[in-house]
């Protein structure tokens, strides 16, 4: 863990449901739906506190092992398609970042517990898939989703920069405790789902406007 922020950073690792598109409450209310299709019903906070932040596969994997059974064949690309749709209609940036990333001149990338093909889908819908060419990774990379640091570490190493020389912008305790995992200094967003207190702790700044981070990074 980084205790300390490098001021400025040589690479700003960002997340992106949440941090850079404001797609966590339309996801947790599909979410809450197949949760209870499924068997396990589950409220939207209890929602946010087990699973955002985490990988489509690791939320299946946890629905199976308590449920005690296989789910059934094809949930997966059935409640993708509602994702999809959802966002179609209704995905916006999050408030504040596109501003913040014009006005951040160090070198930015992504890291995502989604999938590629995800990934390009909600960046491309507003606009800032552009912005992250050549430097977008996916949990789907890696053996290991967040809380483990292998994403980030991932991203720093094909990238050529220090992990000690990273910051990362997240939204959830499992992106905050991987990058602590991977030595890396985090900036907590508490603007969305998931409340200051759940992101504070050692090698932390929380915030809540995405307008603040410019100033946030240059120490």
């Amino acid at each position: 863990m980084n205790a300390t922020p490098p001021e400025p950073p040589d690479l700003v690792v960002f997340d992106c449901d949440g941090v850079l598109v404001d797609s966590e409450k339309i996801a947790v209310r599909i979410d809450v739906r197949m949760f209870a299709e499924l068997g396990w019903p589950l409220s939207q906070d209890e929602i946010v506190e087990r699973f955002v932040g985490r990988s489509f596969a690791d939320m299946g994997a946890e629905i199976a092992a308590h449920l005690g059974r296989p789910l059934p064949g094809g949930w997966g690309a059935r409640y993708r398609q509602l994702y999809h749709d959802a966002f179609e209609a209704e995905l916006t940036p999050v408030d504040g970042v596109v501003e913040a990333l014009d006005a951040i001149t160090l070198p930015v990338c992504v890291a995502s517990s989604t999938s590629h093909r995800g990934l390009r889908h909600t960046l491309g819908l507003t606009g800032l898939l552009d912005r992250f060419a050549g430097r977008v990774f996916s949990a789907a990379d890696v053996a290991r989703g967040k809380p483990a640091p292998d994403l980030f570490l991932h991203a720093a190493r094909t990238l050529g920069v220090d992990p000690a020389r990273c910051v990362v912008v997240e939204d959830s305790p499992y992106g905050v405790a991987a990058a602590r995992a991977a030595g890396m200094y985090a900036y907590g967003y508490c603007g969305g789902l998931t409340p200051a207190h759940r992101l504070e702790g050692p090698g932390t700044t929380v915030f809540d406007d995405m307008r603040e981070l410019p100033a946030l990074l240059q120490g």
